[in-house]
Parts: C-alpha cells; sequence; structure tokens
C-alpha cells in the first residue's frame, strides 16, 4: 500500500499509514474489495437540491431555537434530477468517525470520496485521526485512493479510528475551529450517533455563528438502532449486527436441543432500546425475549421478570422440554423502576459517601430500596457499585444481567421443587453478544446503504448545506429507486435540563409497543415459548438467497409483508 502524508498538530511529515494490506485478506475479504456497489439512479446523473420547507424539532421548538438561532428551521434538502450539471470547485473535506464502531463506516467514508473523485475533480481529503479528539488536536491523514482502497466493503474503523471525545467546552471549540481554518476546510462529516450528531450540530452552529467556511455534515450510525426518524429510517450496522448475533443465537439454539439440558440466557447490545433484541427475536423466534420498553410500560418489577421467565421454564418442563433460549437487553434494568429507583439513590450516594463493605450508608437508601438491594445477587449488588461513566450512570455493560436472571430463576425454581409444583432440573448457561457485531463485514445492505450516504453527504456538502444529516430513503425498493437528500439535525432534536440548564439532544426512538415489528413479535411470542420454532439464519450471505434482504424490523416498519 502506497505511503500517505500524515499531519499532526499542523505539521506534515511523511510516514507510512498504519493500514491495511490486502496481501493477507482471506478469500472472502478480497472478493468483497471488488464487490461494485449500485447507487440509487438519481446520483448516476446531473441532479441538484430541492428544499422542503422549513423544519421545527423534535420536541421544545422554543428551546431549541434559542440554542440553535443560526441553524434552526433550515430545511431538509431532497437530491432531484437536473437537465444541467452543476458547475463544480474543487473541495477540501474532513471526515470523522465518532463513538462506537459500525459495519459500514468505511464505506460511509469511501462514498464521501468517489463522490469527490467522481463530481468534484481535484478536491482533497483528510481524515481525523482518534474521533472528535483528532479534529480538536489537527491530527489527520491525506485519504489517497491507495489508501481508501483496502477499506472498501470492509468492518471496522481502522482506517481513521474512532473516539469518544466530545467537542463541548469553549477551548475545545476553539481548537477545531484552529484546525478547519489551518487545513481551509470547506467541510467536515462527522459520522456518529445521536450523542455525535447533536455535538455535530451544535459545531455547525459554532461555525456558522464565527462566518467560518466549513459546513458541517452527519451521518446516522449506531448497532443500536435508536438513532432514526421518518426521514432517517435506520442507522447504518443495526443490519449487519443484528445478522451477526442471529447466526450465534440460531447456533446456540441448535445446542440447546442437542443437548437438551441447558437453558441459554443471551444478553445483547442496546443500553437506551431494545430494537438489537426485538429484531434478533424476530429472526431466530426465541422461547422468551425480554423488550425493555414493554417492561416500563407494564411498570414489572424484578420479581414480574423472574415469574415470568420461570412460568415458561415450568410449561416447558412439563411438556418434556428442559431447554431453552432466552433473549435480554443489555439495558434492561433501566427500564425496571424500582431498579431505577434504587440506582438514582445509589448515585447520589456515591456522589457523596463513601462505599465500604461496613454498609453503613445502606441506611441512606429508603426501606424498599434497600429491600431490592439486599435481594440482588451479592456480585450484581457489586457492578452497581462500580464507578459511573462520565455521564453519572451506571456503566450498564458491566452489569451481568443474564447472570442475575439465571440466579434469581434458579432461586424461584427451588421454591416451586420444594412446593412440588416443578421437577425438573434447571441448568443456566449465560452469554453476552456484543463487541462481535460491531465490527463484521458489512452486509449488501449496510455496504450500499453507507456509500449513499457517504455519495449523498458529498453532494450536500458541493451545494453548501449545513447542519444537516444525510438521509437515504425508500429502502424498501431497490437500490436504485432510493431516495437521497439530508434532514435537518435540528428537526430531530429536544431538550433535556441539565445542571439548571437546557441541553439539546437527539431524541433516541424507543421500540415503539404500537409499531409493526413489536405487534409482530407479541402475536407469535406465546407459541414461540412452548414449541421450539428456532431458526438458524446462518452467516451473513453476499451472494445468493437472502444476501439482499434486509432486517425485519426495517421492512415492517415501511410496511412490508414478511
Amino acid at each position: 500500500m502506497a505511503a500517505a502524508a500524515v499531519a499532526s498538530n499542523g505539521g506534515a511529515a511523511n510516514a507510512p499509514a498504519p493500514g491495511r494490506l490486502a496481501s493477507v485478506y482471506s478469500e472472502v475479504q478480497t472478493s468483497r474489495l471488488t464487490h461494485m456497489l449500485p447507487l440509487p439512479s438519481v446520483l448516476r446523473s446531473h441532479f441538484t437540491l430541492a428544499d422542503g420547507p422549513a423544519s421545527s424539532a423534535a420536541g421544545n421548538p422554543d428551546e431549541i431555537a434559542k440554542l440553535f438561532p443560526n441553524l434552526y428551521g433550515q430545511p431538509s434538502a431532497s437530491v432531484v434530477p437536473s437537465a444541467e450539471p452543476v458547475p463544480a470547485k474543487p473541495l477540501k473535506i474532513g471526515v470523522v468517525l465518532s463513538g462506537g464502531q459500525a459495519p459500514g463506516g468505511h464505506n460511509v467514508i469511501c462514498g464521501i470520496f468517489d463522490y469527490l473523485q467522481e463530481r468534484v475533480k481535484g478536491s482533497t481529503m483528510y481524515g481525523f485521526k482518534g474521533g472528535p479528539a483528532g479534529v480538536m488536536k489537527g491530527k489527520y491523514v491525506e485519504l489517497t485512493s491507495d489508501f481508501v482502497y483496502p477499506y472498501r466493503n470492509q468492518g471496522g474503523f481502522d482506517m481513521i479510528c474512532s473516539g469518544r471525545d466530545k467537542i463541548e467546552t469553549p477551548e475545545q471549540f476553539k481548537q477545531a475551529e484552529d484546525t478547519v481554518n489551518r487545513l481551509d476546510l470547506d467541510g467536515l462529516v462527522v459520522i456518529g450517533g445521536d450523542d455525535s450528531n447533536t455535538n455535530a450540530c451544535l459545531l455547525g452552529e459554532y461555525f456558522r455563528g464565527r462566518n467560518l467556511k466549513t459546513r458541517v455534515i452527519g451521518c446516522p450510525k449506531t448497532i443500536d438502532g435508536d438513532l432514526k426518524s421518518k426521514e432517517v429510517p435506520t442507522s447504518f450496522g443495526f443490519d449487519t449486527a443484528c445478522k451477526i448475533y442471529s447466526e450465534m443465537i440460531g447456533n446456540v439454539m441448535t445446542d440447546a436441543r442437542s443437548t437438551g439440558k441447558y437453558y441459554h440466557f443471551v444478553r445483547l447490545m442496546g443500553r437506551a432500546a431494545s430494537h438489537i433484541t426485538l429484531e434478533c427475536a424476530l429472526q431466530t423466534h426465541p422461547n422468551v425475549a425480554l423488550i425493555g420498553e414493554e417492561v416500563a410500560e407494564k411498570k414489572e418489577t424484578l420479581k414480574n421478570v423472574t415469574d415470568y421467565i420461570t412460568d415458561i421454564i415450568c410449561k416447558r418442563a412439563e411438556l418434556g422440554y428442559n431447554y431453552g433460549v432466552i433473549l435480554i437487553p443489555e439495558g434492561l434494568i433501566d427500564f425496571i423502576p424500582e431498579v431505577q429507583k434504587l440506582i438514582a439513590e445509589l448515585n447520589e450516594i456515591l456522589a457523596h459517601d463513601v462505599v465500604d463493605e461496613a454498609g453503613a450508608w445502606k441506611s441512606k437508601l429508603q426501606p424498599e430500596s434497600r429491600q431490592l438491594f439486599d435481594f440482588l445477587p451479592k456480585t450484581i449488588q457489586e457492578q452497581l457499585l462500580l464507578e459511573r461513566d462520565p455521564h453519572g450512570n451506571v456503566q450498564v455493560a458491566k452489569i451481568e444481567t443474564e447472570k442475575m436472571l439465571i440466579a434469581m430463576v434458579e432461586t424461584e425454581l427451588e421454591k416451586r421443587k420444594a412446593a412440588g409444583k416443578y421437577s425438573a432440573d434447571f441448568r443456566g448457561q449465560s452469554h453476552f453478544f456484543g463487541y462481535e457485531g460491531r465490527c463484521g463485514l458489512p452486509t449488501n445492505f449496510d455496504s450500499s446503504y453507507c456509500y449513499a450516504l457517504g455519495y449523498g453527504a458529498g453532494a450536500l456538502l458541493q451545494f453548501g448545506k449545513t447542519g444537516l444529516i444525510s438521509s437515504v430513503g425508500n429502502l424498501a425498493a431497490p437500490v436504485e429507486e432510493w431516495t437521497v437528500g439530508g434532514t435537518a439535525l435540528t428537526a430531530l432534536m429536544d431538550v433535556e435540563r441539565r445542571h439548571g440548564k437546557f441541553k439539546p439532544v437527539i431524541k433516541k426512538a424507543m421500540v415503539e409497543l404500537d409499531a409493526a415489528p413489536f405487534k409482530k413479535f407479541a402475536s407469535m411470542r406465546d407459541e414461540w415459548a412452548l414449541k421450539n420454532r428456532y431458526i438458524s439464519p446462518g452467516p451473513i450471505q453476499f451472494s445468493g438467497p437472502g444476501s439482499y434482504a434486509s432486517n425485519h424490523t426495517l421492512m415492517l416498519e415501511l410496511g412490508a409483508q414478511i
């Protein structure tokens, strides 16, 4: 691979890029390098942008208008056919990956790169290294054809790597300003989730307020599936991650049926929303799938959840099935009201007191919270007391909810066995499927979707847009019929009051209990509970049957019959 010029803190130096070597790829990886990506037909010929009506906000429009005086109300834009080509002046564009990895991110970068190469010849593209910190510290690499090629249709974010830093203090905004001025950037593309795109909007507002030439465009990324709206139908990476997890769940199901003696409790990614668990349930048909939003809606207690699982295990035992598969969203405990209350009280105590083994601090818990805490297995108690994340939240990924439920179900089954209501033997096996799904080779859907998002982001920048998130629609149709445009980031926002101030946030999209995906699941789960309707989807396919099929959630939301 050719060397690339790497710059750090404004100084250029010739050094080899730490990129991939295609010569050590597997045959599958190599075949993906040459996989041709179709573009929506509207992007294949001459086009222009058409503005829609003025936008509002997802909530509290008056507050959002105050926070974004330079961006609020601007229209979304659509790419539409044009009879004539648009005059193109060379651009300088930067791109940054922000937050956790999601399959397809490299194709977003490739889409932007190809747009500049094909539509705006003579342009320059920079990749900021290590996420937003790369923007603040001025660490970047110039992206060339040789540099980009080995990452086409590949998983991961290792082309330029990502980071979870935020640009939020006056000093950090000034650092970002200095960097984009030094590089004379016409545009910056932020590829990230809801927090990252909120940050992108703040950056766009700051740049416009300072009359800088640099415009900011976002791209929707998160495997959790909670960054979406009517205009942004899905976040990239969700399709691939769910198919990876579903393959693994299908394998576990076959194991459960083969041994006939284990209950597999599988915790899946998704702290704030249960989209992954719901999608994997639709793909594999487990005996139990807990949907956090439903637990919250019904105000279920931890005992309610335990009894629900235990009841199904007992009924299956009567049918001769002493095995099964149970799916659990990572953030389940965040949805249980009594646990939320306990966590809130623990947060307050941990902020002011030292938690020691003597346990005197427990006296500060409300009686019901103290009772719940003592009811929990000791390992879960310890995990609830772990150091909080930078936002003051419990580190949910470190709480082994699946092991907690195994212990609680086991205790309840022992009680029922003593009462003569259960006579089988229960053996629980715990699993956490998390990072395994973040960097897989992107599916054909994610590969094409990301490429179109990147190509669309390039078009938005060429036409002088800022404060928009690249959006591709009509996804139930073939790629050629997809629509392309940009949605105002402020239109996705609401405010939260933190530390006495209103703070803008892109609203997370939760599982909607009255929407088609959950209704489909709810109509079938009773049958799945007692009858073994397991489906093993197998590994992701890049050709042949199912290779271009999208996930159930997206298709059901778009009205498709599956």
